[in-house]
């Protein structure tokens, strides 16, 4: 007999939280609920719950459920749910959605098109968000997406934007998981922690809820449930309640519990193997849909947990009443369900279904009806586009047909790399090349592997490229042309540069000319040449940067003859990073070339390397980090590791430079470990240079040598990333400790590296701090000081602040004082976010400008005074204090409260105590009030106001009055 309609039980909470945020969301406050639980805990009942209290209510309702078989497939879910807003009949064509309406094209195919679109995560993100709110009108949407344990990386990129931007819009999003590890939970989570979504976790059952849910299955009340079924049921089930509905119908089926005229009682002992009876259970019902529903439901088995009508008809041969016909037994037998967010699609209830149809076929049956699964889509969606494309490879596969299957998963693989779906790429490449490798096909196995090595390296698994290696060599054995062979290798070069490993790097170029030297090809030439162009600016010599330089317009020439897209940005990219130290407006254009043309080849990773570059630039130009933090942001949607951590080195030494220690010191040792785990050569160097500066800028020199104690172990030695060591950590360490000539011999040994190895980066000193303290050694004159600051180098904000000061002290030398002021005033500008160079800026020119009779040097020497004093460097507030007595005025103790005077009054030599008068000054009182509330004499009083006047330069009382009120109303 059937059982009752399932009533939902123990869920009130749940019901009742997600009812109010329904109605939030009609009201234009919208918001993220994950509901997270074990398999057949009823995450999908309750979803469904909401859905029709949302229907209810009038709004619009969208549905997507993520792949569980088979590969999983770029925004499965998000297209699922987005395609069912075109199944409504109203058209969409009107929407305004400007710009974005394109970058929906990866989604929905009624707006594709054709050109590809490779836009990151957060625009396709901020795409969606506005067609939903577009498509609202006024009624509020529910957006529900199910089992993202089994989503695709780039749906959860799409994800966590949405979940961060959606309060303020009239869509509910309601995300089902389990509660098993996944990045979905993991998502879950740190949404929870950032306070932009709800997470409802559904605890199984209790034993009365077993109950309950059992007496409404039955029709019956709780009390005439018999206490040996409810015992059985409530050990079998440990409270879930898909396993109560299954277990249940199992004892109804096998007979052991029956229905009589007193109502439910038990024949015979219920208890027994639970998984047993669950799929006896299972089967018995198939069984009674007779030969062709199996035969029907197998075959949908084979096809995965879902499964198009239109494909499982080509599949059997079937007419539309029998098809029709079994589904609605399955239906009715609780087996299958419609799969309502895509037309024509049914999935089994549950996985145990697919698994007990299974144990019904012998292996040779499973891999025809796979064989046959594979026609049918082909027959039925010929350039097998989208889905469809994983899904034939899958039941390729299941077929045993390897060569088919991984021809067909590095195609869908190929496809997910060109829309930026890094991490799908990755999976379906490297399911291709094992198949591929299975079935001896070194030409199309060669074929998956030119785009799997690339994406390895972008997402970080280096050790897994490099095992690779001995697949070329069976490859190279196998008789793959040159060119093909060639480019592997090459492949396998840029993996190697990547990690920072330029001495592997360059023995695969080797391998890569050596082969091409039997059998020249120009277009493979391009690749070779403009991967050792990289390989070649990082390796130690002293022609490193003209090599590297002329490899890549070799590089670039042929990429315009022979219509290579990524060799072209390849090229443009790193002739732009050469250029930069002598053109930055050339060194632009070549990056905004690369970007366009990576946008307009469907090249994502090129756009997103070309982007960074550009942001890299505008970092140093001004101090602009909005480039990088979005680059960033592309590449952890892409899966680029390599990129994102790149970013961070630099985020963090922008921060040391700031003078951000604590949230700085805490990002580096964090992204340390990881980049140390990953083998990352590159970013570990960066970071512990960095680490090392930021030791140095507060003048700990035993934690500056413990950071860079470890360099030279990551190939450190010959580095792009040494001469940064020696200038913004050694040099500077010896900086605050007050020794200007350690300060200068280290910046002479930098000078000393870029001539044996030229550096591509430029704020180590020799194009800033180190003119300076030529400038006041007396080393260096006017037409030194020139000399760079006519470079680009020089222009750099970092180092144009060092710049312009070398230009005021030597203004001042020549007697020009007013513009030695002046470009003071442009320095301090430039220095306004490097708080620590500033002052240490100020101290450096205090003395000259004294000596020179130009400037402000008390006020300069006491404001650095004060600020090394609060960060805890002691030698340069003790030689601040110095040069303050040398000059002959008096150096106040610091007491409470200095922190409490305005800056430019501190610099004044303001006091603690005249600071509390000059606040009471506001007011118009006389010395005897004012003597009254500080509890002093109105003598002290008197004393202090005349201070004032003397170091503020006020005309008259009356004026210092003013000057008091204008202050607080600041």
């Amino acid at each position: 007999m059937r059982l009752q309609a399932s009533s939902l039980v123990g869920r009130d909470a749940q019901l009742g939280l997600l009812g109010r945020a329904l109605s939030e969301a009609r009201q234009g406050r919208g918001g993220v609920v994950f509901l997270v639980g074990e398999a057949g805990v009823g995450k999908s009942r309750l979803a469904a719950e909401v859905v029709g209290s949302a229907v209810g209510a009038g709004m619009g309702v969208l549905r997507g459920r993520s792949s569980t078989t088979g590969p999983a497939i770029p925004f499965r879910p998000l297209t699922e749910a987005l395609m069912s807003l075109f199944r409504t009949g109203e058209s969409l064509d009107d929407l305004s959605l400007g710009p974005y309406r394109p970058v929906l094209g990866r989604l929905i195919p009624d707006w594709n098109t054709g050109a590809g679109d490779s836009s990151s995560m957060v625009i396709l993100g901020e795409a969606i968000l506005r067609l939903l709110m577009a498509t609202d009108h006024g009624r509020g949407r529910l957006l529900v997406l199910e089992d993202l344990h089994d989503a695709d990386p780039e749906t959860l990129g799409v994800l966590e934007y949405l979940v961060d931007n959606l309060e303020y819009s009239p869509v509910l999003l309601l995300a089902t998981a389990r509660t098993d590890f996944s990045d979905a939970l993991d998502l879950a989570q740190s949404a929870r922690r950032r306070g932009t979504a709800s997470v409802l976790e559904l605890s199984p059952l209790t034993r009365t809820q077993v109950l309950d849910l059992v007496a409404g299955q039955l029709g019956t009340s709780p009390e005439e449930v018999p206490a040996a079924v409810l015992e059985q049921l409530w050990e079998g089930s440990a409270g879930s309640p898909y396993l109560v509905e299954e277990l249940l119908q199992s004892m109804i089926g096998a007979g052991t519990l029956v229905q009589g005229p007193d109502g439910w009682r038990t024949v015979g002992d219920p208890r027994g193997d639970v998984s047993s009876a669950l799929a006896r259970g299972i089967l018995r019902r198939i069984d009674r849909l007779g030969k062709e529903g199996l035969t029907l439901l197998s075959a949908a088995a084979v096809l995965g947990r879902r499964f198009p009508l239109t494909v499982l008809q080509q599949m059997t041969g079937v007419d539309d009443r029998a098809l029709l016909s079994h589904l609605q037994a399955g239906v009715a037998a609780r087996l299958v369900v419609p799969d309502e967010p895509a037309p024509d699609w049914y999935s089994f209830r549950h996985s145990p279904t697919v698994e007990a149809l299974f144990t019904q076929l012998t292996p040779g049956q499973r891999a025809d009806l796979a064989r046959q699964g594979a026609e049918a889509v082909e027959k039925l969606h010929p350039q097998l586009p989208g889905d469809w494309c994983a899904l034939a490879a899958g039941l390729r596969s299941e077929a045993g047909e390897d060569a088919a299957a991984g021809k067909l998963f590095a195609e869908a693989g190929r496809r997910a790399l060109t829309a930026g779906a890094l991490g799908s790429a990755v999976t379906l490449l490297s399911r291709a090349e094992t198949l591929l490798a299975r079935a001896g096909d070194p030409q199309e196995r060669a074929s998956a592997l030119e785009p799997l090595l690339p994406a390895l390296a972008e997402s970080g698994d280096f050790d897994r490229a490099f095992d690779l290696v001995e697949h070329l060599h069976a490859l190279d054995s196998a008789g793959l042309g040159a060119s093909r062979l060639a480019i592997l290798h090459t492949r396998l070069a840029k993996v190697a540069h990547t990690a920072g490993r330029w001495n592997d790097g360059n023995q695969q170029i080797d391998r890569a000319r050596e082969v091409l030297g039997t059998s020249p090809d120009a277009a493979a030439a391009a690749s070779v040449d403009v991967t050792a162009a990289y390989l070649a600016l990082d390796t130690p010599g002293t022609d490193r940067t003209q090599q590297a330089e002329r490899l890549a317009r070799s590089a670039a020439d042929a990429a315009e003859r022979y219509a290579l897209p990524a060799v072209a940005c390849q090229a443009w990219e790193l002739l732009a990073t050469v250029a930069r130290e002598q053109d930055p407006q050339e060194s632009r254009a070549m990056l905004q070339k690369a970007l366009t043309t990576a946008e307009r080849h469907q090249l994502p990773l090129r756009r997103m390397y070309a982007a960074t570059r550009i942001g890299g630039n505008d970092w140093l130009s001004e101090g602009d980090t909005a480039g990088l933090l979005s680059a960033r942001e592309e590449a952890l949607r892409l899966g680029s590791i390599n990129i994102v951590h790149t970013v961070d080195g630099i985020l963090v030494l922008d921060g040391v430079m700031r003078g951000a220690r604590e949230e700085t010191r805490e990002a580096a040792v964090e992204c340390l470990a990881i980049v140390r785990r990953l083998r990352l050569a590159p970013a570990v160097r960066y970071l512990l240079m960095s680490l090392a500066s930021l030791e140095a800028h507060r003048g700990d020199r035993r934690a500056m040598e413990e950071a860079l104690g470890s360099f030279a172990e990551w190939e450190g030695a010959g580095s792009q990333e040494e001469p940064l060591t020696l200038g913004m950590a050694r040099a500077f360490c010896a900086l605050m400790e007050e020794d200007r000539d350690l300060a200068r011999e280290e910046l002479g040994a930098v000078s000393a590296l870029e001539r044996h190895n030229p550096s591509t980066y430029h704020l180590s000193g020799t194009h800033g701090v180190g003119v300076l303290l030529d400038v006041l050694a007396g080393d260096a004159d006017r037409p030194r000081y020139g000399a760079v600051a006519a470079t680009a180098a020089g222009q750099m904000r970092w180092n144009r602040q060092f710049v312009t000061l070398a230009d005021a002290v030597l203004l001042g030398r020549e007697g020009q004082s007013e513009r030695a002021a002046e470009r003071i005033d442009t320095a301090l500008r430039d220095a306004a976010v490097y708080p620590n160079a500033l002052h240490l800026g100020l101290r450096l020119v205090a003395d000259a400008a004294h000596e020179d009779g130009w400037g402000e040097p008390v006020a300069w020497l006491r404001r650095a005074e004060h600020h090394f004093h609060e960060q805890g460097v002691p030698a340069v507030t003790n030689a601040c204090r110095a040069a303050l007595r040398r000059i002959g005025v008096p150096v106040h103790q610091h007491r409470s409260g200095t922190d409490g005077i305005p800056e430019h009054l501190r610099a004044l030599g303001v006091t603690v105590r005249e600071y509390e008068a000059f606040r009471l000054l506001a007011d118009r009182l006389s010395n005897k009030d004012i003597a009254e509330r500080l509890f002093i004499s109105p003598r002290t009083v008197e004393k202090h106001i005349a201070s004032l006047m003397n170091k503020t330069g006020a005309a008259s009382r009356a004026d210092l009055c003013t000057r008091s009120t204008q202050l607080l109303k600041q």
